[in-house]
Order: C-alpha cells, then sequence, then structure tokens
C-alpha cells in the first residue's frame, strides 16, 4: 500500500473511531438522562397566580383567579400544601402574599373564625355617607373595624368591637378588590349578630355612629 493510502486509511479509522466512541458517549450519557429523570418525581400543587392581598375572603367564583397549578419536585412540597384549591371556599388570606408563592393550609384562615361567637350571624349593609367618617374611605374586604356611638354631649361609647367588614362597593354598586388601595368605598357590608341589628341601624339613622379601623 502506498503512503498517501495508508495515510488516508489511518484517518479514515481514525474518524470512525471518534464517531463511534462519541455515540458511545451519547448513549451512556442519554441512559444516565433518563435514570436521573425517572428519580425525578414531581407532584401538583397550587401557587398564587397573582398577588393575594391581606384579607381576600375566597368564595366559589373568586378563589380561580388567585390559583394556578404547577408541577414540582414532590421533595420540596410540604405536608401542608394546598392540593384542592376549593377548599379555599369560605378562608381569608392571613397576611399578603407574593405572586408565585407556594401556598399553604396554613396561610389561610377560617371566616368562621368571625362569627363563631355569634348566635345568629347576618350581614349587615350600611351607607358610607350614613357615617361621619369611614376610616377615611379606605375599608377593604377582610378589615376589622370598631364602632362608636357619641351622645349628644360628645362623649363616645364603644358599641361593637372588631366588626368584620365582608365586602365594599364604590359609588357604582361594583365589588372594590383589596388590589385597588384608592377607590373610597361607598357601600359596605358587616357582620353583626342579628340581636344588634335594630340598634345599629336606629344610631345610623341618628347619625351617631362613627368607625374607626383596626390597624393591627
Amino acid at each position: 500500500m502506498k503512503g498517501k493510502d495508508r495515510q488516508r486509511a489511518f484517518w479514515t479509522g481514525g474518524i470512525a473511531a471518534a464517531f463511534i466512541a462519541a455515540a458511545a458517549v451519547f448513549f451512556v450519557m442519554l441512559q444516565m438522562e433518563r435514570h436521573v429523570l425517572a428519580d425525578y418525581e414531581k407532584g401538583t400543587v397550587y401557587v398564587a397566580a397573582r398577588a393575594i392581598p391581606e384579607g381576600v375572603v375566597f368564595t366559589e367564583e373568586n378563589y380561580p383567579e388567585y390559583l394556578e397549578k404547577k408541577e414540582v419536585d414532590v421533595s420540596v412540597i410540604p405536608g401542608t400544601a394546598l392540593l384542592e384549591g376549593d377548599v379555599l371556599c369560605g378562608k381569608i388570606a392571613e397576611f399578603p402574599i407574593e405572586e408565585g408563592v407556594l401556598l399553604t393550609r396554613g396561610m389561610f384562615g377560617e371566616l368562621s373564625q368571625v362569627t363563631e361567637d355569634m348566635e345568629e350571624p347576618v350581614i349587615a349593609g350600611l351607607k358610607a355617607e350614613d357615617l361621619y367618617q369611614v376610616a377615611g374611605g379606605v375599608l377593604r374586604a377582610g378589615d376589622f373595624i370598631h364602632i362608636y356611638t357619641v351622645a349628644e354631649d360628645g362623649t363616645a361609647r364603644l358599641a361593637w368591637q372588631n366588626v368584620f367588614v365582608e365586602q365594599v362597593f364604590d359609588s357604582a354598586g361594583n365589588r372594590i378588590s383589596n388590589e385597588d388601595n384608592t377607590t373610597a368605598a361607598q357601600r359596605i357590608n358587616i357582620y353583626l349578630d342579628r340581636s344588634d341589628v335594630e340598634e345599629f341601624y336606629a344610631r345610623l339613622a341618628d347619625g351617631s355612629l362613627r368607625v374607626v379601623k383596626d390597624a393591627s
């Protein structure tokens, strides 16, 4: 065999060997990747699809707006993770939750805690214009307020403490979301015990009620 033919054969064999070696390495890496992926067990959890303000009351209508399903490694899923979205109905966000945060049951409280001491809880509605002041108009669902009665001599008496604001509305009757920090509440729904309703509306009619927002 001539020198040039021998050299050509050498390079051809070397290239072929290199391809075989590369294919072998690729096959090994592919098998390793499959093995790793097989060990990577996924689970489905709920994360916050948007920022969840403190005090949001979840209903069948609004809870899907705040939730988003996501697959994650089961090793990072806590035992208290929120796995079913509809369990939020009737619950309240205990504190602000940022978008994308993995949701757990401990982030939400029971709405029933608000009414557990009431014999017959009802929702009472009032207009902001019926009160001397309404915490500057910045009330939102989930807020707690204290309601005072003011006598003719100017002395004030605490009539209802820690009254839960169920929902607030603008002048057009639209619900104001908790993300809205500017729109003044014009109509307000609150939880009261039925036995207090008569006195509440009587005091509301004579203009003797004042509202203070709990800032804690």
